[in-house]
C-alpha cells in the first residue's frame, strides 16, 4: 500500500521546497562585486589555490563545510529506503549543523562512493548507513581522506551516551568503573557505544552486548567483524542467553535495537538503576515503564526529559575539527566532547537533567572549544 499522507500536514508544509538554501556571503550590487566575485577576479584566486593547495582553506568555504552522505540504506527506523528518500533526513541534520554551530554542510544522497568528492569540503558526516557496511566505508573513507570523518550514528550516538551516563553515575554517586552494563542492539551505534563507553572508562568485562540472538562472548560460533571485535572486549564472565538474563543484576540499560524489551526483563536489573531507551521514535521501554525500575531514563525523544540527542555532538564536533584544521577525529576529541557536553549541565544535575537541551546554545560553543583543544593534543591538526 502506497503510504497515505495530507499536504495540509504542517510537517509537509515546513517541507515543500526543501529546508535549505544557498546565500550569498559578498555582496553583488555592482560590476566591480561581480568582476571580484566571479572573472576576471576570481581567476587569480584560482591561480594561487592552484600553486599552494592549501589556500582552500582560507579563499573557498572548505574550512566551514561539511558534507552529509548517505546512501540510504538505513535511514531513521526506516530501514533501506534509499538515497531519494532520505533527503529530507539530509536536509534536516544540514541545517541543524548551520543554526546550532554555524556549519554549512550539504546533503548528499547516492549510489556510489565519495571519496572524489572530497576536495569540496573540510569534512564528511556520514549519515543512515547499514552496518556492516557502514563500518568499512568509515575506516576506508578515513584512510584516504586528509579530512575529518565522521559516521554520526555510529559516534555521535555514542558520544552523546558516554555524556549521559557519566553525568547519571555523577547523580546517583557512581563510578562508571563499577557499573553493570548491557547494550542491546549490536547494530552500528551499538558497537560505536560500547567502544566508548569503555574508553570513557567503563570496565569492559562489565559490559554485555546483545544482538537478536542474545549475549555476545568471545567464543559465540556466529560472530564475525564488528561483533566478534566487541565480544572479544567485553562479558568477560562469557554469559549466555537472552536480554533477560544479561540484565540480571545490571545497573545500566542502553536500548540501541529498535526491538521492545518486556518489562519483566527491567525487573530483575540492580536497584537505583538507569535506563536509556534510545529507538526512535518507539523506545525499547517506555520512560512510564522504565522508570518503575530505574532512577534515571533516558530516550531519543523529545517529548521526554534526558533527550539523548545527537545534534548535542555532531556540531560542535565538526565545528572544533574544522577550526583545528584536524586531518581526523580521534578518540580523544570524542571523549573531549563528551566531557564537554556533560559539563554544560553538571553544576545542576537531576534525575530528569543528565544532558543539555538540544537547544542550549551553549553546548556547541562547548564542545567545539574542547574539540579544537583535543585536536592539538592528539596532533591531528595541519
Amino acid at each position: 500500500m502506497p503510504f497515505s499522507f495530507s499536504p495540509d500536514d504542517p510537517t509537509f508544509i515546513i517541507h515543500r521546497g526543501g529546508k535549505m538554501e544557498i546565500a550569498p556571503t559578498v555582496a553583488l550590487s555592482s560590476r566591480d562585486d561581480l568582476s571580484r566575485a566571479y572573472t576576471p577576479g576570481v581567476a587569480d584566486v584560482c591561480l594561487a589555490i592552484a600553486d599552494d593547495p592549501s589556500l582552500a582553506n582560507t579563499y573557498t568555504w572548505v574550512s566551514h563545510a561539511v558534507a552529509v552522505v548517505t546512501d540510504g540504506s538505513a535511514v531513521l527506523g526506516l530501514g533501506n529506503i534509499g538515497p531519494r528518500a532520505a533527503m529530507p533526513v539530509m536536509e534536516g541534520k544540514a541545517v541543524l549543523f548551520k543554526a546550532f554551530a554555524g556549519v554549512d554542510a550539504v546533503r548528499i544522497c547516492l549510489d556510489t562512493t565519495v571519496t572524489a568528492l572530497a576536495p569540496s569540503f573540510g569534512g564528511i558526516n556520514l549519515e543512515d548507513i547499514s552496518a556492516p557496511r557502514c563500518f568499512e566505508i568509515e575506516r576506508r573513507l578515513d584512510a584516504a581522506l586528509p579530512i575529518p570523518v565522521f559516521h554520526d550514528d555510529q559516534h555521535g550516538t555514542a558520544v552523546v551516551v558516554l555524556a549521559a551516563l557519566r553525568n547519571a553515575a555523577r547523580l546517583l554517586d557512581r563510578k562508571l568503573g563499577d557499573l553493570r552494563v548491557v547494550v542491546v542492539g549490536a547494530g552500528a551505534a551499538g558497537v560505536a557505544v560500547t567502544k566508548m563507553l569503555i574508553a570513557g572508562g567503563v570496565t569492559g568485562g562489565d559490559v554485555v552486548v546483545c544482538d537478536s540472538r542474545g549475549a555476545l562472548y568471545d567464543e559465540r560460533p556466529d560472530l564475525s567483524g564488528a561483533k566478534a571485535e566487541v565480544a572479544a572486549l567485553t562479558n568477560a564472565a562469557k554469559l549466555d542467553g537472552d536480554v533477560t538474563t544479561a540484565l540480571r543484576g545490571a545497573d545500566v540499560l542502553i536500548g540501541v535495537s529498535g526491538g521492545q524489551i518486556p518489562e519483566s526483563a527491567l525487573a530483575g536489573m540492580a536497584g537505583h538503576g538507569i535506563v536509556f531507551a534510545l529507538a526512535n521514535p518507539t523506545p525499547e521501554v517506555h520512560p512510564d515503564v522504565a522508570v518503575r525500575y530505574a532512577t534515571v531514563v533516558a530516550t531519543g525523544r523529545s517529548d521526554f526529559p534526558n533527550q539523548i540527542n545527537n545534534v548535542l555532538a555532531f556540531p560542535g564536533i565538526f565545528r572544533g575539527a574544522l577550526d583545528a584544521g584536524a586531518t581526523r577525529i580521534t578518540e580523544g576529541m570524542k571523549l573531549a566532547a563528551a566531557e564537554a557536553i556533560a559539563g554544560v549541565v553538571e553544576a545542576n544535575l537531576a534525575p530528569d537533567t543528565i544532558v543539555p537541551s538540544a537547544l542550549d546554545p551553549r553546548v556547541a560553543t562547548a564542545v567545539a572549544a574542547a574539540v579544537a583543544e583535543a585536536a592539538g593534543r592528539d596532533g591531528v591538526t595541519r
